[in-house]
């Protein structure tokens, strides 16, 4: 049965990357590699490593609804699947099964190639989201737009510098997420560790698997040095925070009272109780889905104290967890996608409220001109004028008219909006990210 909120929570490519039935042939596909790895190795027959991934190959022929039943009696799944697969392939061939592993082997490299294959579909809404935000950025190189710092006006940029940043976050997080891709490693160290079930091939056995799965070897089993889990919930939050980021961007900017762009569609974002409104329903479901990330990486972290060989709980908590943080990172990206892709940027709306907002452009004129009194004194005098233009309810440029130390005309024209590098480094974002996706595409 899909959950209620599956529609937002559970959206794009990295849910069913992560599904139960994903879990499924993550597990069969590590037992199957291990299988063809010992066979190789002369450690069992080949007809039986065949039986094996012939059985894996057909999950759907498997008693899995006895594994699912039984897991939390054997405390994870494997020992259960290990059974089913024995009682698949028979007696002779069950030689074949489990060979010199124990359960955290199969389950943690499950788990990387289940966490390659969510990354992947996250890495592509990244993409498309990234790609979006690189025509708005080349569309608007020029266009003027406030900037705003600490949530009040600041001086203008142009919306084409707000989406190269957009931009450049979400091609660093990629990068991230590509560079823990490439070193997620095999598991494989049978009870403690030291692979003495597997006739003296252990090590062996492990750098074949890796290459049978193209996952990295490793020189010891990682089973309580959690690295790799935290490596990949650190990429996988900081690319949260990017989306968040971006999405809140859209949702303020989407605001009624500010208006300077909107997404588009008919059928979305409707109030349930007032018929005006149009809510930017993927950016805020984007920030909904980033939001969950930072209390699952959290978790993944504190997991990473474990005890001696094994651990008792802190692995088994990695288990939902990494799969609600693949989910919700993906949502997030997806959603993020979706609203990028579909922007529509109201620039005159931009441009009026630039040309509205002409005191701190003024401020800061009259910081420079008085800056032969040194920076410390320019900064107070404009301070006190611009309070007492706020006290008494004049404009700036009446308060200055009242001085006979500057020429207000003059900083009139000095205040003119300047944008001042934003287009050069709107070009040189612009080009990195041709070079970065013809080397991470």
């Amino acid at each position: 049965m899909t959950s209620l909120f599956d529609g937002t929570f559970a959206r794009g490519g990295a849910a069913a990357a992560v599904s139960d039935a994903a879990w499924f042939r993550a597990l069969l596909e590590v037992e199957a590699a291990l299988a063809r790895s010992a066979a190789g190795l002369g450690l069992v027959p080949t007809t039986a490593a065949d039986a094996v991934t012939a059985a894996c190959a057909e999950p759907g022929r498997l008693d899995l609804a006895t594994v699912v039943a039984t897991a939390a009696d054997a405390g994870n799944p494997v020992p259960p699947l290990v059974r089913v697969l024995q009682d698949a392939v028979g007696e002779r061939d069950a030689v074949a099964v489990h060979v010199g592993a124990t359960s955290q082997d199969v389950l943690d490299t499950a788990m990387m190639l289940l966490s390659r294959a969510a990354v992947a579909a996250i890495d592509a809404d990244l993409s498309r989201a990234g790609e979006a935000a690189a025509r708005l950025a080349e569309a608007h190189r020029d266009d003027l737009v406030m900037g705003r710092t600490l949530m009040q006006q600041a001086l203008p940029t142009t919306f084409g510098l707000k989406a190269a940043g957009w931009l450049a976050g979400l091609d660093g997080a990629r990068l991230r997420l590509a560079e823990v891709l490439a070193t997620l490693p095999v598991q494989y160290g049978g009870a403690a560790g030291t692979l003495v079930a597997s006739g003296g091939s252990g090590v062996a056995v492990r750098s074949a698997l890796a290459a049978e799965l193209g996952l990295a070897d490793t020189a010891v089993p990682w089973h309580t040095v959690r690295l790799p889990i935290a490596d990949l919930a650190g990429a996988l939050g900081a690319a949260a925070g990017v989306v968040a980021t971006v999405a809140v961007d859209v949702v303020l900017m989407a605001q009624t009272e500010v208006g300077e762009l909107s997404e588009s569609g008919d059928t979305r974002g409707g109030s349930s109780a007032m018929p005006h409104k149009r809510n930017p329903v993927a950016a805020i479901s984007a920030r909904a889905c980033a939001r969950r990330a930072p209390g699952l990486v959290a978790t993944l972290f504190s997991a990473m104290e474990q005890e001696h060989e094994r651990a008792a709980g802190a692995w088994h908590s990695e288990w939902p967890t990494l799969t609600a943080l693949l989910t919700t990172v993906g949502s997030a990206a997806s959603w993020l996608a979706e609203s990028l892709s579909g922007l529509r940027i109201d620039t005159a709306r931009m441009s009026a409220t630039v040309a509205a907002a002409g005191e701190p452009r003024l401020a800061k004129a009259m910081t420079e001109a008085l800056e032969a009194r040194g920076p410390r004194v320019a900064h107070e005098e404009t301070a006190a004028a611009v309070r007492a233009a706020r006290e008494s309810g004049r404009t700036l440029a009446d308060v200055l008219a009242g001085r006979n130390d500057v020429d207000v005309d003059e900083l009139l024209t000095a205040a003119a909006p300047d944008e001042g590098e934003a287009g050069m480094q709107v070009d040189a974002v612009l080009a990195e990210h041709r070079r970065l996706t013809e080397g991470i595409a």
